[in-house]
């Protein structure tokens, strides 16, 4: 399927976010079919390997403009272009990370990023000893560099590794300084104004909860 039809696809606006966080992983299912060969899946086949319902996994498809033919199912060709501009995993996105320490570092280096279209290209930080230096190929620069390069590269996209306390400044600082997304991988719930998107990624809420089965099954 033509890239430029794709494009021209018209996506719904309020689209659930428990749809949107299933798409990449449908999206990896497809890959991964394709790779073996594989031209045509059905919705039942896709609902079975994701352990969802065969309803759910059609009412998701359907949002990238994308139907299935009977008997037949999806292209799969045809709904993985459709899913990446969906995503918008086919166009690039870059970002600046503040925290350049070892979560940070961690995050620059991987390479997942790429598939998705997100590219760190610069990281900052205040310690001297990481100034300067480059991690994976991106430099790191004085947070007081931040404003100036965001401005000039337009950056709308930052990402915070830093410990929980520096968190909202880091925060309050890429809200002023232009900012209009922020990847928060800080133990701590930040504050922004309402234009300015979060979306929280919390390690150690995610470590808890897998602790607490460990230490306390379910009977």
């Amino acid at each position: 399927m033509d890239s430029a039809v794709v494009s021209n696809i018209k996506k719904p606006v309020g689209v659930p976010e428990p749809t949107v966080r299933r798409m990449p992983k449908y999206l990896n299912l497809l890959k991964s079919m394709q790779k073996e060969g594989d031209l045509f899946v059905s919705a039942p086949y896709i609902a079975r390997l994701q352990g969802l319902d065969n309803t759910q996994v059609v009412k998701d498809l359907a949002y990238t403009g994308i139907t299935g033919k009977p008997r037949v199912g999806y292209s799969i060709e045809e709904l993985i272009l459709a899913l990446e501009d969906f995503l918008g995993f086919n166009r690039k996105h870059e970002a600046f990370l503040v925290g350049a320490g070892f979560l940070g570092s961690a995050l620059i280096q991987y390479q997942g990023f790429k598939e998705s279209g997100m590219r760190i290209v610069a990281a900052f930080d205040i310690d001297k000893q990481k100034v300067g230096k480059e991690i994976g190929g991106v430099p790191v620069f004085h947070l007081e560099k931040f404003r100036d390069l965001a401005s000039r590269l337009h950056i709308s996209m930052g990402i915070i590794s830093t410990p929980a306390g520096a968190a909202q400044n880091i925060a309050d600082l890429m809200a002023g300084w232009g900012i209009k997304a922020i990847w928060n991988f800080a133990p701590v719930t930040i504050k922004v104004p309402d234009h300015v998107f979060v979306q929280d990624t919390h390690l150690y809420a995610n470590l808890a909860v897998i602790l607490n089965k460990l230490t306390h099954p379910a009977k």
